[in-house]
């Protein structure tokens, strides 16, 4: 993540663990049913993600066909 800000991973790094340290977490883990949903939303979620790609590459596809 930190080489898509432009910057060096270990300064991310520090940054991260700095936040952590003033502001410790305080959230309580989620209920198993919660748990459950955000996972198939990370699914659906996946999913979705590659139907875009693939429809992105079509359109390309088609796109530059009809030049």
């Amino acid at each position: 993540m930190a080489r898509e800000f432009g910057m060096n991973p270990t300064t991310l790094g520090s940054w991260v663990n700095m936040h952590k340290a003033i502001h410790p977490e305080t959230e309580q883990p989620l209920p198993g049913p919660e748990r459950a949903r955000i996972r198939e939303l990370e699914r659906e979620n996946a999913e979705l993600r590659e139907k875009l790609t693939f429809l992105k590459k079509a359109a390309a596809f088609f796109a530059a066909e009809t030049r």
